[in-house]
């Protein structure tokens, strides 16, 4: 009797890859148009040049926090970074049109057209990744939750957002995103795009777990 072998499971590394196929040359080309150089650009968004090395060469990953703080600090978008190609410039922006998309265990959706000064996303993200680290850059955000709860600190301050709940601040406050609960948490995020002289700056890479 032969025994059929059963295929190897997917590689998460390597879906991740194809996932966001051509990120790393991207954030490259990004960064020298910009004129940064390695150690420049990685200071600018609170990472380690070694680490901004291991993004463009894809030797690693980043999640949709790192993506939003590089698309910031270059002026672009999130999904101009990961190659998905801007339909014409339209006032309204049709549901049925966007692919969603994933960056490192967060899933987002575009919901503002590309080349403005503010960047939109529908958001969703399980309670095993969030963001670790606390942040301030010059700024505004925005955020709306739609589903679960959203632990948000501004400051010295700890919210609670439970769906239906925003918080509009300003984002030189240092604040974090993280989940509450189980359930995960989806929200609409709106941020406005970093182009000036300052960068942004990380000051923890711990997250408290609510209780």
């Amino acid at each position: 009797m032969v025994r059929s072998t059963p295929p190897p499971s997917p590689d998460p590394a390597a879906e991740a890859g194809r996932e966001v196929a051509g990120l790393g040359a991207r954030l490259r080309e990004q960064r020298r148009r910009r004129g940064f150089s390695l150690e420049a650009a990685a200071a600018r968004v609170g990472l380690s040049p070694a680490y901004l090395s291991r993004l463009e060469t894809e030797r690693r990953q980043p999640s949709l926090p790192v993506l939003l703080g590089l698309s910031r600090s270059y002026g672009t978008t999130v999904s101009e970074l990961l190659g998905e190609k801007p339909r014409e410039r339209d006032s309204v922006i049709r549901g049925g049109r966007i692919e969603p998309g994933q960056a490192g265990g967060w899933r987002y959706r575009r919901t503002g057209a590309p080349g403005r000064a503010i960047q939109a996303l529908r958001v969703r993200f399980p309670p095993a990744v969030q963001d670790a680290v606390v942040r301030l850059h010059p700024g505004e955000e925005w955020v709306y939750v739609t589903e679960g709860r959203l632990r948000l600190p501004l400051g010295e301050t700890v919210h609670l957002l439970e769906p239906g709940d925003a918080a509009h601040y300003g984002s030189l406050v240092p604040h974090q995103l993280a989940t509450a609960g189980t359930a995960g948490t989806g929200l609409l995020f709106v941020h406005t795009l970093l182009q000036g002289p300052l960068g942004e700056l990380r000051l923890g890479s711990a997250v408290r777990p609510f209780r």
